[in-house]
């Protein structure tokens, strides 16, 4: 198996996004989605000035092309819509065209209309990374044990296979609460994010 690190710039909910029971990573991160195989580990960490603590770490469980995530229906209500904030974090934004190519819908990433750059780089990952053994830590983020200090990174990803820092990892997230344990850390109280959407 492979770990890769990196750093969550923005965690808002929606890259990764951790709800409905299942945690996606369906934008952003090209290189990972695109190389990473079921069985990998991500671990997504704060930057180093808030502590490179943990954000989120998931098992990659299944690995699905943008049809097909687009068009499962255990993935419906990752479809971005303006219900609660919740619901405009999805991730599921790229909506295939009758002919080649996909619409990219109103989300987080392009609440003005199609953001052609970001689009770009979505679509180069070509895949969509999905797990239901997750650990979210989101605004309350898990220090980072001095034996996985290895795992800090600066710009772009850190990937590491047969290495021992990848046992201690293991071992150390299975002693934490799975799943979601707090709301994402760009929330905050008054969150308008939602009222942002052009179709509101």
């Amino acid at each position: 198996m492979t770990l890769y690190s990196y750093i969550v710039t923005v965690d808002n909910g929606f890259a990764p996004n951790p709800f409905w029971g299942y945690c996606t990573l369906a934008c952003c991160k090209p290189k990972i989605r695109r190389t990473a195989q079921i069985g990998d580990w991500i671990v997504g960490l704060s930057p180093r000035a808030k502590g490179n603590k943990i954000i989120y770490a998931m098992e990659v469980k299944e690995i699905l092309p943008y049809a097909d995530y687009w068009q499962d229906s255990r993935f419906t209500k990752k479809i971005p819509s303006c219900k609660d904030i919740k619901h405009s974090c999805g991730d599921n934004i790229y909506k295939p065209r009758r002919s080649r190519g996909f619409d990219q819908l109103p989300s987080m990433h392009s609440w003005k209309g199609e953001n052609r750059k970001k689009k770009a780089i979505d679509l180069k990952g070509e895949k969509v990374l999905i797990s239901k053994k997750f650990y979210y830590f989101g605004s309350q983020p898990l220090k980072l044990p001095k034996k996985l200090y290895r795992l800090r990174v600066g710009r772009g990803h850190r990937s590491r296979s047969n290495d021992g820092v990848i046992s201690i990892f293991l071992k150390f997230i299975a002693k934490q609460r799975k799943e979601c344990s707090a709301y994402p850390t760009m929330w905050g109280k008054g969150n308008d994010s939602c009222k942002k959407c052009s179709s509101c």
